[in-house]
């Protein structure tokens, strides 16, 4: 068949052009739906023996190889997440407590974005950051029992990243904030409670990655109110961190249940990780970072 692109590409009148293009697709596509249904009534036909089906190659099934992937049963990586900095908080034995601020000289879009997050992490507390430095607001955080203390940082009037120490001995960890939308702004959204959400850390499967994810789930109390039936959710994909709040209805009859989002969502990239606490001048990073790096779409580190 004669490709109907070539053909478009002679084509100097803009709709006209459109029009040959659209038609292109509409042929591909009714192609492909076409080969579909005929690999469909093949399985059908083979049965038992039909050939498996071919999985869509993507970035995910395909990433480069990771020694750091830390594969099921891994005996040596779960007793040293048993004595972890993060252990107390996640068997349950330390109650988590946040402090968050803000910036230098913080705008009207940082405490936006406070209100919605203030509203999904209980046990948070809000300071005013004042002229404080932040090794001052780490050292009083600690002083006064806190577990965590998170920075959001803004440019311009734009949220650009979060800090967060995790206290007494850290690390912290520098994220890259992007994506973000107000919960005002969610369509349909529903109002989030004060039970206590469940967490659910998904795709964090090296070694970097589960101490990211153990990090994140150290915010949150992890003895969730199930009759809230509210749900926080970070999902890792290609190393972005999908942050999502979301209540989990039933139907009446009780067979079927639809999720409905509170809010907010935003993505966070990590930036650092570093030991300790926040420290940028003399303290070592586990992780940072660099531009030579990223040499391939298909290497991922969490």
């Amino acid at each position: 068949m004669k490709s109907v692109s070539r053909e478009g590409s002679r084509i100097r009148n803009k709709v006209a052009r459109r029009r040959v293009v659209l038609e292109e697709k509409a042929v591909k596509k009714k192609d492909r739906r076409e080969a579909r249904k005929s690999r469909e009534k093949e399985r059908e036909r083979l049965g038992s023996e039909a050939p498996p089906k071919q999985e869509p190659r993507t970035l995910e099934n395909s990433r480069e190889h990771d020694e750091t992937i830390v594969r099921r049963g891994d005996e040596a990586v779960a007793e040293a997440e048993q004595v972890d900095e993060f252990a107390g908080v996640l068997s349950g034995e330390v109650a988590p407590k946040v402090l968050v601020t803000t910036g230098y000289r913080a705008t009207r879009v940082t405490y936006e974005f406070l209100k919605d997050f203030v509203g999904v992490i209980p046990n948070i507390v809000y300071y005013k950051r004042g002229g404080y430095e932040l090794k001052k607001i780490v050292k009083y955080a600690t002083s006064k029992g806190f577990t965590d203390v998170i920075v959001v940082r803004e440019d311009h009037k734009l949220l650009t990243g979060l800090v967060h120490c995790h206290l007494p001995d850290g690390p912290t960890a520098e994220y890259r904030l992007t994506s973000y939308l107000r919960s005002g702004r969610i369509r349909n959204r529903g109002k989030s409670t004060s039970h206590t959400p469940e967490v659910i850390l998904n795709n964090f499967t090296t070694r970097l990655g589960r101490r990211v994810g153990r990090m994140i789930g150290a915010l949150f109390p992890h003895n969730p109110e199930f009759r809230g039936r509210q749900a926080v959710t970070i999902h890792n994909q290609r190393d972005f961190l999908f942050f999502r709040f979301h209540r989990y209805v039933f139907s009446e009859a009780g067979e079927r249940v639809r999720l409905q989002e509170l809010g907010p969502r935003f993505t966070l990239k990590l930036k650092s990780l570093q030991g300790g606490t926040f420290d940028p001048a003399g303290g070592e990073f586990e992780w940072i970072q660099k531009k030579d790096m990223v040499t391939s779409r298909r290497r991922f580190v969490l």
